[in-house]
């Protein structure tokens, strides 16, 4: 028997069924007399089971328990009308003066010892600089939602040097590259390449299961790592993979080969844009190869090279990208295993080519981009020729 058993007598069910029949009482005191009415455990009662009553008018096993409750403790009055609520604190206005505060605690203060505010110790900070005199945590919520504040995030970029001639120069060079038209016997060829760090699992994963989501140990050993080689044709969608053990001039070396004897050897010339590292240079050839096979080579290629810290100009960085999030993102335990899923994602870009619309210009660069141009200063004469200082 439950604890709280409802017995009516016949006085008041009779004003429960009249609540229930005329309609005119508001719509929660009607459905707790339902609750009273079909839970009476009296002589005239009906005496159904909480399921029931659930089933019947919809309502949930809490409000029924609830109801039954008061009408045992406080009577039926109470059990009828709906619960007093509790007086809820008044909500803090903030004026203009107030809300610039709030932002600007938030976006030059760091609290001591800690990387970023908790909300509640951001009011609290608010409140002893006595911004205001008191203020929930939930309206300090409101006013950064409002403002879209969040200090904390971070973004990586590619952050150039400012007034950088060398820089600006060969960004120039390869955005003018990038406008040049598509020529089958001068194919652009962006390169690059990464690496991936090989993990060897020290216990077993659990698979995936219905109901439980798959479950990798934290515990690993590093087993050395491998280089991706990645060339792309933006205007044609072509990708190039190669997986080897290394990254060395001799590396770097036949993956050239292999592009201009491979892959493209019907072309007069491969126009390559790639960055600074070492071994992209012309002399990696020679590390590699014998002189002739070199200078043959080197006869084939022109080189530009994207300036030193802006990476972002190599498309080839895009093509890595994806191939990394796409199919290198889980751990990968040896060479083989790289290969596979490599070739798997190759197969795939080859059946569905992606082209690149690059659409940024050397013109456009120097509005948006100029801070990051040296500042030009001229020294002439009146007549507009050169000074000349001639020492007596």
């Amino acid at each position: 028997m439950s604890k709280y058993s409802v017995m009516l007598n016949q006085e008041q069910r009779n004003q429960l069924e009249v609540l229930t029949k005329k309609g005119k009482a508001p719509a929660r005191e009607i459905q707790h007399a339902h609750i009273l009415l079909n839970s009476d455990k009296g002589p005239w009662g009906p005496r159904w089971t909480d399921r029931q009553i659930q089933e019947a008018f919809g309502l949930g096993e809490t409000v029924i328990k609830q109801v039954r409750k008061r009408y045992v403790e406080q009577g039926l009055d109470v059990a009828l009308k709906r619960k007093r609520q509790p007086k809820r604190p008044h909500k803090q206005k903030l004026d203009g003066e107030q809300e610039a505060r709030i932002v600007a605690l938030l976006c030059t203060q760091r609290p001591e010892g800690c990387e970023r505010w908790t909300l509640r110790a951001f009011t609290s900070r608010v409140v002893e600089l006595e911004i205001v005199e008191e203020i929930s945590h939930e309206t300090v919520r409101t006013v950064l939602k409002k403002n879209v504040l969040k200090p904390w995030q971070k973004k990586q970029w590619c952050i150039g040097p400012r007034a950088d001639g060398n820089y600006v120069a060969a960004m120039e060079d390869v955005l003018d590259v990038y406008t040049r038209p598509y020529d089958e016997q001068r194919p652009q060829v962006c390169v690059d390449e990464g690496s991936v760090q090989f993990v060897q699992e020290k216990r077993e994963a659990l698979p995936l299961q219905p109901g439980s989501v798959s479950k990798v140990d934290y515990e690993y050993e590093r087993e050395g790592f491998c280089s991706i080689f990645l060339a792309c044709e933006p205007l044609a969608g072509k990708t190039i993979t190669q997986v080897r053990e290394r990254r060395t001039k001799s590396d770097f070396a036949h993956f050239v080969r292999h592009l201009v004897d491979e892959v493209y050897p019907q072309a007069e010339k491969l126009v390559l844009v790639m960055d600074n590292l070492n071994t992209h240079t012309p002399g990696s050839l020679y590390h590699a190869f014998p002189p002739e096979e070199a200078r043959r080579l080197c006869s084939k290629l022109e080189f530009h090279y994207t300036p030193k810290h802006g990476s972002w100009l190599n498309m080839a960085e895009i093509e890595l990208s994806v191939l990394g999030r796409q199919a290198l993102s889980g751990r990968i335990k040896d060479v083989a295993s790289a290969q596979t899923r490599v070739a798997a994602w190759q197969s795939q870009r080859d059946a569905h080519p992606v082209t690149f619309q690059w659409r940024f210009t050397a013109a456009d660069a120097r509005i948006k981009l100029r801070h990051l141009y040296p500042t030009v200063e001229e020294a002439t004469s009146v007549e507009g020729s050169p000074k000349v200082c001639n020492e007596v």
